[in-house]
């Protein structure tokens, strides 16, 4: 019996996930229609059994949502009714905030396509992406003040870092809900896209890192999140690493060599210069 784990998911194994995965990427769109895609207890395991496969496959990761009564939501935020029944020890847990790093430091880049409603934990489960691609009708906010409670899985921290001071205390201390266009405006969004284009604007950005190294990339996203403290020495040690890769010589040479059969064409191309001489 093979005991290494499978190099592919299940999607059978998911209720509130709709799990589809190629080669280089997995496409997990929350799928809890009924109650606008919150985000509960089951979900979260899934969320971590979902980052605990790409931990150990990294693939790039597309997040998504689905339909309730014919509009599309991202989530709505944490399932309510559970949160109303957590305590304190429950808060200590970090039951969201565990998942949402755990997802932001996923060792390739994460992708959320957000349509609708993004709000409370979906709009935190949204910042943990590295890119948030998004709609016009995108409804995204930080309303947990109004509940009596923080946004306690990120949106405390990460907004600042993403938005800046200002906009990131009205979200967070005076419940401001942006639209597709203000969240664009303010860096929160990375694009805007019609909803029948967002995943296939997903899959192209997806497909534009795909070009890459994948170790440049894993490396790159690692190092940017690293304190500025860090720098440059960490820089150092990663680009000596890199240096010593073999996709290194292999790119830089395929590039010298497109290169070179360029001015090669060019010069086949180029007619014959005049001598300039006299008879």
């Amino acid at each position: 019996m093979n005991d290494y784990p499978a190099e592919t998911l299940d999607a059978g194994d998911f209720t509130t996930l709709r799990i589809t995965e190629t080669d280089d990427r997995l496409h997990a769109q929350l799928d809890r229609p009924a109650v606008r895609n919150a985000i509960d207890a089951a979900m979260i395991t899934e969320l971590h059994a979902v980052c605990a496969h790409l931990e150990r496959h990294p693939k790039l990761l597309i997040l998504s949502g689905s339909e309730s009564g014919g509009k599309g939501i991202f989530a709505s935020g944490a399932d309510i009714g559970q949160l109303r029944q957590r305590r304190r020890e429950d808060a200590l847990r970090g039951v969201n905030s565990t998942a949402f790093e755990r997802i932001a430091k996923l060792p390739m880049p994460v992708i959320a396509a957000l349509d609708g409603y993004a709000l409370g934990g979906g709009a935190e489960l949204a910042w943990a992406a590295d890119f948030r691609l998004g709609t016009p009708e995108v409804k995204i906010g930080q309303p947990e003040t109004g509940l009596g409670i923080i946004p306690a899985a990120g949106a405390l921290w990460r907004l600042r870092e993403l938005a800046g001071e200002g906009i990131a205390k009205e979200i967070l201390l005076a419940g401001r809900i942006l639209d597709a266009q203000e969240a664009l405006e303010h860096g929160l969004l990375t694009a805007i896209h019609p909803a029948a284009e967002l995943l296939e604007s997903a899959h192209a950005l997806a497909d534009r890192i795909a070009t890459q190294d994948p170790l440049a990339v894993r490396i790159s996203k690692q190092i940017f999140a690293m304190p500025r403290e860090a720098h440059p020495q960490v820089d150092n040690l990663a680009q000596a690493i890199l240096f010593e890769s073999e996709a290194k010589f292999e790119r830089m040479q395929a590039f010298l060599d497109r290169r070179e059969a360029k001015s090669a064409e060019q010069a086949v191309a180029a007619p014959d210069e005049p001598s300039g001489g006299t008879a």
